[in-house]
């Protein structure tokens, strides 16, 4: 039976389980490594410019002599780092405004409307925009990061923390004369945790891929951090002379992690739904 086979012989938890552990040990081996990696070690080689993937080099070595393998861990490091704690943010502020939307018609009004009005914006200026109005740097990229990806898991808590309000203990809870905070506390709030661990898991790659995407343009980030989209924009004015893995080693790395992350996050999200779960 070949590799593929047994791939394609799992069921959809195996898979699940599969691509979650991938992505656990990915994440933790990315963000130790780069932890330890001091800058000091990524330093100007002036013999060793330029030099194509070798055993010394496995992802070759910049215009100034530097290691890429190194830069891109440290790059990647970052990114990961930014695209955490803007995942938790986002999705602290979804779940603040879509349980909000729940107190009464008027406030539920006013968070449709504001939902509407961030989906209206286009999210790569958005981020540009807060990240320059911050001042820049690792924070102001990871303000902007989060304040604008809260919108799909707002309105998908929102759709079903109405459809549970409607639910017979709810009404009983409301007639024995419990709060609202209470309800939502003790009731609501269990019954879209779920929905609140998945919608976090499928920011997270979205989150990276944005913070890569502006520090790419030259917003937020200093040109002397080692992010992954500063490592590839510096990279492109060399790719015309041939030194073709200054741009491509960090990219597939940048692809293959938040490609991994998303696959969890999709089959997380499938392995959930009752009508798939079997599979």
């Amino acid at each position: 039976m070949s590799k593929f086979d047994v791939l394609g012989s799992m069921n959809l938890r195996t898979k699940t389980l599969l691509a979650i552990g991938l992505s656990a040990f990915l994440l933790i081996l990315v963000v130790l490594v780069s932890f330890f990696i001091d800058l000091s070690v990524i330093t100007t080689d002036w013999t060793m410019m330029n030099q194509p993937p070798s055993l010394e080099h496995i992802f070759g070595t910049d215009w100034l002599g530097r290691d890429m393998f190194l830069r891109t861990l440290k790059g990647l490091g970052l990114s990961v780092q930014i695209g955490f704690f803007a995942s938790i943010l986002s999705s602290i502020v979804a779940v603040a405004l879509a349980f909000l939307s729940s107190f009464n018609k008027y406030l539920d009004s006013f968070v449709a409307w504001f939902i509407d009005l961030f989906l209206s914006v286009p999210h790569l200026l958005l981020i540009i925009l807060i990240s320059i109005s911050l001042g820049g740097g690792a924070f102001g990229v990871l303000v902007g990061v989060a304040f604008t990806h809260w919108t799909s898991l707002a309105r998908v808590l929102r759709a079903e923390i109405k459809r549970i309000k409607t639910s017979e203990f709810v009404t009983i809870s409301e007639r024995l004369g419990k709060s609202k905070f209470w309800i939502a506390r003790k009731q609501i709030l269990p019954l879209v945790t779920t929905q609140i661990i998945v919608g976090t898991i499928l920011i997270f790659p979205h989150a990276i891929m944005h913070e890569a995407s502006v520090t790419f343009l030259g917003f937020g980030l200093s040109p002397h951090e080692p992010a992954i989209g500063i490592i590839l924009s510096e990279s492109m004015k060399y790719l015309a002379t041939g030194d073709w893995w200054l741009a491509l080693f960090p990219g597939l790395a940048l692809l293959i992690l938040v490609l991994l992350f998303d696959i969890a996050g999709e089959n997380i999200k499938k392995m959930l739904d009752p009508t798939s779960a079997n599979e």
